[in-house]
């Protein structure tokens, strides 16, 4: 098995506990258990080393902490598709490349307009604008041969896009308070991690060290800490020589090692802190309201809209090319199946609206909402437009 097929396998997978996971928190938030599921989202969990404490509930462990390790995996995979991969080259990057810039700006667009005019509401613009390509995959996985494997490949590639967009997005729009002492040590520790990449120092521990330096420093610095995970991503070197002179890659040896426990461990965690919404407590008018209207059609309409739109200009422009062995209406329902938002549009979303009960929790219930109607709705198209 590949590279390729390992890593669909595995996200596809992935997307199967999620679904679980999310399901499961549905239940607990919605029962008499509901009580027992909110004390565990608040239990704290502190760590002190001399003058430092980190005290967080459990919810903002699995946030800020957790979280910084899947986008230390989502910088690994970027590296390896831009330097050797599916993003290697504009021809290849092309068609992904523009389809992920549609599918960014439309669906914002279309929650800019129904939010026009309220300031608060206008943080949660980049909410519809994120791919899960864990259930995304996963939804594909369900239909196998039926879909090309060219069309996987294209999916795969517009959601590492689409991250490295989200991780832009989150960098720019959603700080705090910057603190100049942390980001001093931050960018101290950035350098240390330049400098032994420049070395061809290849112990993985070194790394994890000056990470963990970075990680807090990031975290008390205003600047949300899971960037730290990316940053770190970028200096752990791609391909390197080893102590005996051999060719090693230790991205790739922790890119192989991450992804067992980010797609069975930490996805499955955050959804399940993140996805308990009490829906009996919500009513259709609130559905209806200017915030969950502007997700859900940003995921559902949005997304399928923009990703399409913008990749059928780029194909009749010549810019790029539909990919192969696939039909139009294949390629429109994997448009369709990018409105699975999930985990990164819950992520951006605690981000945007800090306060969950902000409004009243409809903005969670329509992530939830509009990611599962883009996957019913993708899955249904790709079967009736797929040979067996």
């Amino acid at each position: 098995m590949n590279i390729i097929e390992e890593f669909i396998e595995r996200e596809s997978t992935g997307g199967i506990l999620l679904i679980v996971a999310t399901v499961l928190a549905l239940i607990l938030s919605n029962t008499a258990l509901s009580e027992w599921y909110e004390s565990f989202l608040h239990l704290p969990v502190g760590i002190h080393v001399g003058a430092l404490a980190l005290d967080k509930s459990l919810y903002h462990w699995v946030n800020d902490g957790l979280m910084a390790v899947f986008f230390l995996l989502i910088g690994l995979e970027v590296k390896r598709e831009i330097l050797e991969g599916h993003l290697s080259s504009i021809g290849q990057a092309a068609l992904p490349g523009i389809a992920a810039v549609g599918g960014m700006a439309v669906p914002a667009v279309v929650y800019l307009a129904f939010n026009y005019g309220n300031p608060v509401a206008l943080n949660g613009w980049a909410i519809p604008t994120a791919t899960d390509i864990a259930f995304a995959l996963g939804v594909l996985s369900l239909l196998g041969r039926r879909v090309p494997v060219s069309l996987k490949l294209f999916l795969m590639a517009l959601a590492i896009i689409d991250d490295l967009g989200a991780i832009v997005i989150i960098a720019l729009f959603y700080t705090a308070e910057l603190s100049t002492l942390s980001i001093a040590v931050a960018a101290a520790s950035l350098s240390v991690l330049i400098l032994i990449n420049r070395l061809g120092i290849t112990k993985k521990a070194a790394y994890f060290i000056v990470g963990s330096i970075l990680w807090v420093s990031v975290l008390k610095s205003g600047v949300h800490a899971t960037l730290a995970g990316v940053i770190l991503a970028f200096t752990i070197p791609l391909n390197a020589r080893g102590e005996d002179g051999r060719p090693v890659s230790p991205s790739k040896e922790i890119e192989r090692d991450l992804h067992f426990w980010v797609a069975f461990l930490i996805l499955p965690l955050f959804a399940f802190v993140n996805a308990g919404v009490n829906i009996t407590r919500i009513s259709l008018g609130q559905m209806a309201a200017p915030v969950p209207l502007g997700i859900m059609l940003g995921l559902f309409a949005g997304k399928q809209l923009g990703v399409f739109g913008f990749s059928w200009l780029a194909i009749r422009l010549g810019i790029a090319e539909l990919p192969k062995g696939c039909n139009w209406t294949q390629f429109y329902g994997v448009s369709v199946l990018t409105g699975i938002g999930f985990t990164m549009s819950l992520f951006i979303g605690s981000l945007a609206f800090e306060d969950p009960r902000m409004f009243q929790y409809t903005d969670k219930l329509a992530i939830l909402a509009g990611s599962f109607l883009s996957g019913a709705v993708g899955y249904l198209m790709l079967r009736a437009s797929s040979k067996t």
